[in-house]
Protein backbone atom coordinates (compact mmCIF):
# COMPACT_ATOMS: atom_id res chain seq x y z
CA UNK A 1 0.00 0.00 0.00
CA UNK A 2 1.29 3.55 -0.82
CA UNK A 3 1.87 5.83 1.84
CA UNK A 4 -0.63 8.39 -0.24
CA UNK A 5 -3.32 5.44 0.77
CA UNK A 6 -2.56 4.95 4.15
CA UNK A 7 -2.84 8.72 4.61
CA UNK A 8 -6.11 8.19 3.25
CA UNK A 9 -7.22 5.56 5.23
CA UNK A 10 -6.03 7.06 8.69
CA UNK A 11 -8.06 10.44 8.19
CA UNK A 12 -11.16 8.35 6.63
CA UNK A 13 -10.99 6.20 9.97
CA UNK A 14 -10.23 8.85 12.89
CA UNK A 15 -7.90 8.84 15.46
CA UNK A 16 -7.71 4.88 15.98
CA UNK A 17 -6.43 4.35 12.43
CA UNK A 18 -3.48 7.43 12.93
CA UNK A 19 -2.54 5.32 16.50
CA UNK A 20 -0.55 2.03 17.02
CA UNK A 21 -0.81 -0.14 19.76
CA UNK A 22 1.38 -3.17 19.02
CA UNK A 23 4.17 -2.06 20.88
CA UNK A 24 4.54 -4.38 24.24
CA UNK A 25 3.31 -2.47 27.40
CA UNK A 26 1.55 0.38 25.45
CA UNK A 27 -2.33 0.95 25.46
CA UNK A 28 -5.06 1.33 27.96
CA UNK A 29 -4.97 3.78 30.50
CA UNK A 30 -2.13 5.02 33.10
CA UNK A 31 -1.66 8.15 35.55
CA UNK A 32 1.47 9.70 34.32
CA UNK A 33 3.00 12.27 36.08
CA UNK A 34 2.65 16.13 34.28
CA UNK A 35 6.16 16.45 35.02
CA UNK A 36 6.54 13.98 32.39
CA UNK A 37 4.37 15.23 29.84
CA UNK A 38 5.65 17.61 26.41
CA UNK A 39 3.19 20.15 24.90
CA UNK A 40 2.53 19.26 21.41
CA UNK A 41 4.63 21.00 18.99
CA UNK A 42 1.73 20.55 16.11
CA UNK A 43 -0.89 21.73 18.42
CA UNK A 44 -2.91 24.33 15.87
CA UNK A 45 -4.57 26.30 18.80
CA UNK A 46 -2.26 29.04 20.39
CA UNK A 47 -4.80 30.95 21.89
CA UNK A 48 -6.37 29.55 25.34
CA UNK A 49 -8.78 31.84 26.86
CA UNK A 50 -7.86 32.41 31.26
CA UNK A 51 -11.37 32.24 32.23
CA UNK A 52 -12.36 29.34 30.41
CA UNK A 53 -9.50 27.62 31.63
CA UNK A 54 -10.17 28.37 35.37
CA UNK A 55 -13.54 27.40 34.69
CA UNK A 56 -12.52 24.02 33.22
CA UNK A 57 -10.03 23.71 36.58
CA UNK A 58 -12.52 24.15 39.12
CA UNK A 59 -14.46 20.87 36.99
CA UNK A 60 -11.28 19.07 37.75
CA UNK A 61 -11.02 19.76 41.24
CA UNK A 62 -15.07 18.63 41.73
CA UNK A 63 -14.77 16.14 39.17
CA UNK A 64 -11.62 15.20 38.28
CA UNK A 65 -10.87 14.43 34.75
CA UNK A 66 -13.63 12.62 32.91
CA UNK A 67 -11.67 11.82 29.40
CA UNK A 68 -7.97 10.90 29.44
CA UNK A 69 -5.77 12.66 27.40
CA UNK A 70 -3.65 11.20 24.61
CA UNK A 71 -0.04 10.78 25.10
CA UNK A 72 2.68 9.09 23.00
CA UNK A 73 5.98 8.08 24.56
CA UNK A 74 9.15 9.75 23.07
CA UNK A 75 11.59 7.86 25.28
CA UNK A 76 11.33 5.74 29.16
CA UNK A 77 10.32 8.99 30.81
CA UNK A 78 8.93 11.13 28.95
CA UNK A 79 5.51 12.15 26.81
CA UNK A 80 4.28 13.88 24.91
CA UNK A 81 0.64 15.28 23.84
CA UNK A 82 -1.21 14.43 20.96
CA UNK A 83 -4.74 15.58 22.59
CA UNK A 84 -6.08 17.28 25.68
CA UNK A 85 -3.94 20.34 26.14
CA UNK A 86 -6.82 22.49 27.59
CA UNK A 87 -7.49 19.61 30.25
CA UNK A 88 -3.66 19.36 30.78
CA UNK A 89 -3.45 23.53 31.13
CA UNK A 90 -6.49 23.15 33.88
CA UNK A 91 -5.33 20.49 35.46
CA UNK A 92 -2.18 22.43 36.11
CA UNK A 93 -4.22 25.30 37.66
CA UNK A 94 -6.32 22.38 39.69
CA UNK A 95 -3.28 21.64 41.36
CA UNK A 96 -2.44 18.00 40.00
CA UNK A 97 0.61 16.40 39.47
CA UNK A 98 -0.07 13.78 37.64
CA UNK A 99 -3.30 12.77 35.00
CA UNK A 100 -4.56 9.85 33.26
CA UNK A 101 -3.98 9.31 29.39
CA UNK A 102 -3.80 6.55 26.89
CA UNK A 103 -0.93 5.84 25.85
CA UNK A 104 -0.15 5.49 21.75
CA UNK A 105 2.43 5.63 19.10
CA UNK A 106 2.41 7.45 16.39
CA UNK A 107 5.41 9.02 14.30
CA UNK A 108 5.55 13.15 13.90
CA UNK A 109 3.65 12.85 10.42
CA UNK A 110 0.78 11.22 12.57
CA UNK A 111 0.82 13.57 14.82
CA UNK A 112 0.82 16.13 12.79
CA UNK A 113 -2.30 15.43 10.91
CA UNK A 114 -4.01 14.08 14.54
CA UNK A 115 -3.34 17.24 15.98
CA UNK A 116 -4.95 19.31 12.98
CA UNK A 117 -7.48 16.49 12.16
CA UNK A 118 -8.69 16.42 15.80
CA UNK A 119 -8.66 20.09 16.53
CA UNK A 120 -10.98 21.46 13.40
CA UNK A 121 -13.42 18.74 14.39
CA UNK A 122 -13.53 18.74 17.91
CA UNK A 123 -11.69 22.16 19.13
CA UNK A 124 -13.24 25.84 19.18
CA UNK A 125 -10.79 26.93 17.27
CA UNK A 126 -11.00 30.84 15.82
CA UNK A 127 -11.12 31.05 11.97
CA UNK A 128 -7.41 31.99 11.79
CA UNK A 129 -6.66 28.78 13.71
CA UNK A 130 -8.70 26.73 11.18
CA UNK A 131 -7.18 28.30 8.87
CA UNK A 132 -3.46 28.00 9.50
CA UNK A 133 -4.60 24.36 10.18
CA UNK A 134 -5.93 24.20 7.04
CA UNK A 135 -2.76 25.31 5.27
CA UNK A 136 -0.51 22.43 6.61
CA UNK A 137 -3.07 20.25 5.87
CA UNK A 138 -1.99 21.13 2.34
CA UNK A 139 1.45 22.47 2.76
CA UNK A 140 2.92 19.70 4.92
CA UNK A 141 0.57 16.85 4.35
CA UNK A 142 0.28 17.48 0.58
CA UNK A 143 -4.00 17.35 0.39
CA UNK A 144 -5.71 18.97 -2.73
CA UNK A 145 -8.31 21.40 -0.70
CA UNK A 146 -10.68 18.84 -2.40
CA UNK A 147 -9.10 16.03 -0.77
CA UNK A 148 -9.25 17.92 2.07
CA UNK A 149 -12.46 18.51 2.05
CA UNK A 150 -13.26 14.94 1.76
CA UNK A 151 -11.11 13.90 5.09
CA UNK A 152 -12.63 16.14 6.85
CA UNK A 153 -16.22 16.47 6.32
CA UNK A 154 -16.36 20.20 5.13
CA UNK A 155 -16.84 21.78 1.42
CA UNK A 156 -14.08 23.21 -0.55
CA UNK A 157 -15.43 26.91 -0.45
CA UNK A 158 -15.18 26.95 3.69
CA UNK A 159 -11.50 25.54 3.43
CA UNK A 160 -10.98 28.48 0.76
CA UNK A 161 -12.86 31.59 2.65
CA UNK A 162 -10.52 30.15 5.81
CA UNK A 163 -7.70 30.23 3.80
CA UNK A 164 -8.25 33.78 2.62
CA UNK A 165 -8.27 35.02 6.04
CA UNK A 166 -4.80 34.43 6.06
CA UNK A 167 -3.73 36.78 3.32
CA UNK A 168 -5.25 40.15 5.74
CA UNK A 169 -2.82 42.36 7.30
CA UNK A 170 -1.43 41.04 10.95
CA UNK A 171 -3.12 43.08 12.07
CA UNK A 172 -6.57 42.15 11.48
CA UNK A 173 -6.15 38.72 11.83
CA UNK A 174 -5.37 39.31 15.26
CA UNK A 175 -8.23 40.52 15.80
CA UNK A 176 -10.14 37.63 14.56
CA UNK A 177 -8.33 35.57 16.52
CA UNK A 178 -8.97 37.48 19.53
CA UNK A 179 -12.97 37.46 18.80
CA UNK A 180 -13.01 41.26 18.20
CA UNK A 181 -13.93 41.05 14.23
CA UNK A 182 -16.38 38.36 12.67
CA UNK A 183 -15.37 35.86 9.94
CA UNK A 184 -17.98 37.87 7.96
CA UNK A 185 -16.16 41.20 8.59
CA UNK A 186 -12.96 39.77 7.81
CA UNK A 187 -14.56 38.33 4.40
CA UNK A 188 -15.82 41.55 3.47
CA UNK A 189 -12.95 43.37 4.22
CA UNK A 190 -10.73 40.68 1.51
CA UNK A 191 -12.86 42.48 -0.94
CA UNK A 192 -10.46 45.51 -0.73
CA UNK A 193 -7.62 44.95 -2.67
CA UNK A 194 -5.47 47.11 -0.97
CA UNK A 195 -3.80 46.71 2.28
CA UNK A 196 -3.67 50.26 3.74
CA UNK A 197 -7.45 50.52 2.82
CA UNK A 198 -8.30 47.27 4.38
CA UNK A 199 -6.33 48.70 7.52
CA UNK A 200 -8.71 51.84 6.94
CA UNK A 201 -12.02 50.15 6.84
CA UNK A 202 -10.71 47.80 9.71
CA UNK A 203 -10.45 50.88 12.31
CA UNK A 204 -13.77 52.26 10.41
CA UNK A 205 -15.59 49.11 11.59
CA UNK A 206 -13.91 49.71 15.17
CA UNK A 207 -14.80 53.22 15.86
CA UNK A 208 -18.07 53.33 13.49
CA UNK A 209 -19.73 49.90 13.74
CA UNK A 210 -19.71 49.08 9.87
CA UNK A 211 -21.68 46.44 8.91
CA UNK A 212 -21.00 43.60 6.49
CA UNK A 213 -22.40 45.44 3.61
CA UNK A 214 -20.99 48.70 4.42
CA UNK A 215 -17.28 46.73 4.27
CA UNK A 216 -18.36 45.33 1.04
CA UNK A 217 -18.86 49.00 -0.13
CA UNK A 218 -15.90 50.35 1.09
CA UNK A 219 -14.33 52.19 -1.66
CA UNK A 220 -16.70 51.71 -4.27
CA UNK A 221 -18.65 54.60 -6.13
CA UNK A 222 -22.16 54.77 -4.79
CA UNK A 223 -24.62 52.75 -6.99
CA UNK A 224 -27.62 54.84 -6.05
CA UNK A 225 -28.45 56.55 -9.52
CA UNK A 226 -28.42 60.04 -10.32
CA UNK A 227 -31.81 62.04 -10.20
CA UNK A 228 -32.05 62.98 -14.19
CA UNK A 229 -31.87 66.88 -14.43
CA UNK A 230 -35.21 68.68 -15.09
CA UNK A 231 -35.55 69.32 -18.82
CA UNK A 232 -35.99 73.08 -19.38
CA UNK A 233 -38.20 74.70 -21.48
CA UNK A 234 -37.69 76.88 -24.06
CA UNK A 235 -37.22 80.69 -23.28
CA UNK A 236 -40.24 82.47 -23.89
CA UNK A 237 -40.80 85.82 -24.65
CA UNK A 238 -41.45 87.02 -21.34
CA UNK A 239 -38.34 85.35 -20.02
CA UNK A 240 -36.22 86.88 -22.68
CA UNK A 241 -37.52 90.54 -21.44
CA UNK A 242 -37.01 89.55 -17.91
CA UNK A 243 -33.11 88.94 -18.70
CA UNK A 244 -32.66 91.56 -20.86
CA UNK A 245 -33.91 93.99 -18.03
CA UNK A 246 -31.49 92.38 -15.61
CA UNK A 247 -28.61 92.42 -17.85
CA UNK A 248 -29.11 96.32 -18.11
CA UNK A 249 -29.55 97.06 -15.01
CA UNK A 250 -27.02 95.08 -13.49
CA UNK A 251 -24.06 95.32 -15.53
CA UNK A 252 -23.65 91.36 -16.06
CA UNK A 253 -24.19 88.57 -18.03
CA UNK A 254 -27.38 87.33 -16.95
CA UNK A 255 -28.97 83.66 -17.92
CA UNK A 256 -32.78 82.89 -16.80
CA UNK A 257 -33.69 79.17 -16.95
CA UNK A 258 -37.31 77.74 -16.34
CA UNK A 259 -38.56 74.30 -16.42
CA UNK A 260 -42.02 73.12 -17.24
CA UNK A 261 -43.13 73.00 -13.83
CA UNK A 262 -42.52 77.07 -13.57
CA UNK A 263 -39.36 76.57 -11.51
CA UNK A 264 -36.06 78.11 -12.07
CA UNK A 265 -32.97 79.83 -11.90
CA UNK A 266 -31.30 83.26 -12.59
CA UNK A 267 -27.44 82.71 -13.01
CA UNK A 268 -25.35 86.19 -12.52
CA UNK A 269 -21.90 86.06 -13.91
CA UNK A 270 -18.97 88.46 -12.68
CA UNK A 271 -15.45 88.58 -14.02
CA UNK A 272 -13.71 90.87 -11.37
CA UNK A 273 -14.08 91.82 -7.76
CA UNK A 274 -14.91 95.15 -8.74
CA UNK A 275 -18.33 93.81 -10.95
CA UNK A 276 -19.24 91.77 -7.61
CA UNK A 277 -18.58 94.78 -5.72
CA UNK A 278 -20.50 96.59 -8.13
CA UNK A 279 -23.26 94.26 -8.04
CA UNK A 280 -23.21 94.46 -4.65
CA UNK A 281 -23.88 97.92 -4.48
CA UNK A 282 -26.75 97.86 -7.07
CA UNK A 283 -28.76 95.27 -4.52
CA UNK A 284 -28.20 97.08 -2.21
CA UNK A 285 -29.58 100.48 -3.11
CA UNK A 286 -32.38 99.06 -4.68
Amino acid sequence: MTSNNKKGLALGRGLGALLSTNEPGIGGTTMVEIACIEANPFNPRTHFESEALEELASSIKALGIIQPLTLRQISPNRYQLISGERRLRASQIAGLTAVPAYIRVANDQSMLEMALVENIQRENLNAIEIGLSYHRLIEECKYTQSELGQKISKSRSDIANHLRLLKLPAAIQAAVRDNELTMGHARALLSISNESEQLKAFEAIKINQLSVREVEQWGKPSSKPKSPAPKLTPKSAVVRSIENQLKAKLGLKVQVNQNAQGKGKITLSFNSMEQLNMLLETLGNS
